[in-house]
């Protein structure tokens, strides 16, 4: 996935209010208002002081004159925009970039089930299946990415719908993209919510498959490889 339009670099002042964020441009030293697309505590993804890249916006009416794309961390790019990784993994299955959705030749999103919208029903003439995203930006000194980065009652609403389609004799699955490269494995963040984590093995003894991705991130582009990452099974 291209950005449409070049981002603009800056560095982090601070964020608050969760969605705004002050940072300073790097071409004329003027601080700006961004939105913060990211409901997570995005704790290891941004730091005041770290560089970033903003996407500028074409609505002079908007109050936020930017969003949040990109920080970086002196390692890698972190992608902090959540709202990115469905396009990711469209665009990636559309593609036939990931070898286990080589068979898909219908994608509907936001498809109601339940009480809950999962994000995506996948088919094929004689194959169906549900699947949930999540993206994840939470990683610790040892290289293990982590979601959630905070208590999500809706990601374990998500999780429960799931297990109730596999319940109807459905596929279904969870697909974590990891948005950042200095990850090697992947796990539920039971110390942050045990509840989420106690849910996704509970999918997973229901046989809700359990998927998670990396994805290579550049100044100019972000795309979901069929690379998978291990999960620790917890």
């Amino acid at each position: 996935m291209k950005f449409p339009t070049p981002l603009v670099k800056g560095r982090l002042l601070r964020r608050y209010q969760r969605f705004l964020a002050d940072v300073e441009l790097e071409d004329s030293g003027k601080t700006v208002l961004a939105h913060v697309p990211n409901s997570g505590r995005m704790t290891t993804c941004i730091e005041p002081g770290w560089p970033v890249l903003l996407s500028p916006s074409n609505n002079p009416r908007r109050r936020c004159p930017y969003t949040l794309e990109l920080s970086w961390n002196g390692v890698c790019w972190i992608g902090v925009n959540t709202q990115r990784s469905n396009m990711l993994f469209r665009e990636a299955v559309e593609n036939r970039r990931v070898a286990e959705f080589d068979w898909v030749e219908k994608i509907e999103p936001e498809i109601r089930y339940g009480n809950s919208r999962l994000d995506f029903r996948l088919s094929a003439p004689q194959r169906s299946l549900w699947v949930e995203i999540k993206s994840v930006t939470l990683v610790d000194e040892k290289g293990t990415s982590m979601f959630p980065d905070a208590v999500t009652s809706r990601g374990t609403k998500h999780l429960q719908e799931l297990i109730r389609c596999r319940d109807n004799g459905l596929e279904a699955a969870i697909v974590f993209i990891v948005q950042r490269r200095d990850a090697s494995n992947f796990r539920s963040a039971r110390e942050i919510d045990p509840a989420y984590s106690h849910w996704l093995l509970e999918a997973h003894a229901a046989g809700v498959e359990i998927m998670c991705f990396a994805t290579r991130i550049t100044p100019q582009e972000i795309e979901m490889t069929g690379q998978r990452i291990p999960w620790l099974g917890e």
